[in-house]
């Protein structure tokens, strides 16, 4: 993962640190960089977790606002107890980094919320769907496989988080993999939802609310939430601000999605179609 992909540890970090030079340090950001021998510019990213920050940098600042020394020890034993290596530190050959990103974001977030449009969450995929989809895409019969590990892994998450899926109707009418596939996707959704998570159909038609492109929005316990925007060329993140617009689509979707047992209901239905 390079130094320019934030993991959400970081956000939490950078939350942490503004909490204790407002707080406990009560000292100015600018004045806070100049103890540190840093730029502005780089401590406000820290803050607001736009950077990866090192625990030997988080040592370099709380040293240079003068915690006592207990306290600073307490908040790096903190930092590194919730540091602890996952799979995205050590990315599959031929998975993007952005992925390495991602999973990391998702295995700290409390809830996670997708909207799909063209496709079912990759976090839902079966294996069929998820090669046919991939392929669709231009990756290699070698490359998919690869993605598809890495999917898989990110799947883990699930059951521990809660998780929502907005996913449109023309979506499920899709056969990626062929009709056999898109039954057998067609009923792990129905799984999932008896699992506890939330699958809710966008109906067909709909002109209450513009999709423009699928995206994931991540709340955390400590810090901002983030918005994962998936394009043709590659993914990004948003932050702060930028995260408003997608979360009142958001609920703006909760008023026009079909309820868990409508959606259950067409599933349903759809598959005795195939």
């Amino acid at each position: 993962m390079s130094r320019s992909d934030p993991r959400a540890r970081d956000r939490i970090i950078g939350a942490k640190l503004r909490a204790i030079r407002t707080g406990r340090a009560e000292i100015s950001l600018e004045r806070a960089a100049e103890l540190a021998g840093w730029a502005p510019s780089r401590l406000s990213r820290t803050e607001r977790g736009l950077r990866q920050v090192a625990t030997d940098e988080v040592a370099t600042l709380l040293t240079a606002w003068r915690l006592p020394v207990r306290e600073r020890e307490e908040v790096l034993a903190e930092i590194q107890a919730g540091s602890s290596s996952g799979w995205w530190d050590r990315p599959l050959p031929g998975v993007p980094s952005y992925v390495g990103a991602l999973a990391s974001y998702e295995a700290d977030a409390t809830e996670l919320a997708n909207v799909a449009i063209a496709v079912v969450p990759g976090l839902l995929h079966t294996y069929e769907t998820a090669i046919a989809v991939m392929r669709a895409g231009g990756a290699s019969p070698q490359d998919a496989e690869i993605s598809w590990m890495a999917r898989l892994r990110r799947q883990q998450i699930l059951g521990g988080v809660e998780y929502s899926a907005y996913i449109t109707e023309s979506a499920l009418r899709t056969p990626f993999g062929g009709t056999r596939a898109l039954r057998d996707q067609l009923t792990h959704l129905l799984t999932a939802q008896d699992r506890g998570m939330r699958v809710r159909i966008i109906p067909a038609h709909q002109t209450k609310v513009l999709l423009l492109h699928p995206w994931m929005l991540m709340r955390f316990p400590n810090t901002k939430p983030v918005v994962h925007v998936e394009l043709a060329s590659g993914a990004f993140f948003l932050h702060d601000d930028d995260v408003a617009p997608y979360a009142d689509t958001l609920d703006r979707l909760n008023r026009v999605a079909l309820s868990r047992e409508d959606s259950r209901r067409m599933i349903s239905g759809l598959m005795k179609e195939l």
